[in-house]
C-alpha cells in the first residue's frame, strides 16, 4: 500500500512562504512574474538565495518554472497562503450607525480565525453554540445566532454564560453571584430570571455570529 501524500505547501519555511508571497502579489500587480533579481532586491537577499528557495518551492509543486525564460515563475493550484484563509475577511472601513463619520478607504482585513481564536493559557479551544429562543433578544443575542464560547469555569459579574443546571438543562444567561445564592439573568423582560444554589459553568461567551 502506497503512504498516503501530504498536502502540499504545509511544510514551508517563512523565507520559502515570503517568495512565494512575493511572486503572487508582484504577477498580480504586473500582469507577469517578477525576475530572480527583483525577487532578491524586493526581500534583500542575495539572487543565489532567491534559486535554492525557488528550486525547493518547484519541488514542492507550489511553482512551476519554464527553462529559458526570465519571467518564467507561475504558482500553482496547490499553493496555500495565510492571507487567503476563508475565515479572513476584507475589512474597508467603519460605518456610521449614530452620527456619520468619515469614510475610510484603507482596505484591510479581519481576521475571524484570530478574533475567535482561544487564548493562551485557556484550558480548551473555543467552541460554537447555535441559540434557541429569544431570551438574551436585548443583549443582542437572537434565536438562531451563534455564540462562540471560551471554556473558562470562573465567570466574572455581569458576563454571559452557559450554564448547566441540576436538571441537565442548558441555558445562555448573564451571571450574578449575589449572597447565598446565584442569579443567571435573561435579558428579555418576558422572561424571569433563574437563582440557584450552584451551577456549572461551561463556558464565556466572546462573540456572536450572524447570518442574514
Amino acid at each position: 500500500m502506497k503512504p498516503r501524500k501530504k498536502p502540499e505547501g504545509r511544510n514551508l519555511t517563512p523565507r520559502q512562504l515570503e517568495v512565494l508571497t512575493a511572486i503572487r502579489d508582484r504577477t498580480r500587480s504586473n500582469g507577469y512574474s517578477p525576475t530572480m533579481q527583483e525577487l532578491a532586491d524586493q526581500l534583500d537577499i542575495s539572487k543565489v538565495t532567491v534559486f535554492e528557495h525557488v528550486n525547493a518551492l518547484v519541488r514542492k509543486g507550489l511553482l512551476r518554472r519554464l527553462p529559458h525564460k526570465a519571467r518564467s515563475l507561475e504558482v500553482t493550484s496547490s499553493a496555500r497562503f495565510p492571507d487567503e484563509r476563508p475565515t479572513l475577511v476584507p475589512l474597508a472601513g467603519r460605518i456610521a450607525a449614530g452620527q456619520p463619520i468619515e469614510a475610510i478607504e484603507n482596505v484591510e482585513a479581519l481576521d475571524l480565525e484570530a478574533v475567535f481564536a482561544t487564548r493562551r493559557g485557556s484550558r480548551g479551544a473555543n467552541f460554537a453554540l447555535q441559540v434557541s429562543g429569544d431570551s438574551m433578544i436585548d443583549d443582542h443575542i437572537s434565536d438562531g445566532d451563534y455564540v462562540i464560547v471560551e471554556p473558562r469555569k470562573n465567570p466574572r459579574n455581569g458576563e454571559i454564560v452557559v450554564a448547566l443546571l441540576e436538571d441537565g438543562e442548558a441555558t445562555l444567561k448573564r451571571f450574578y453571584r449575589e449572597k447565598g445564592r446565584i442569579r443567571l439573568q435573561p435579558a428579555n423582560e418576558a422572561f424571569e430570571p433563574i437563582y440557584v444554589d450552584r451551577v456549572d459553568i461551561q463556558g464565556i461567551v466572546v462573540g456572536v455570529v450572524r447570518r442574514y
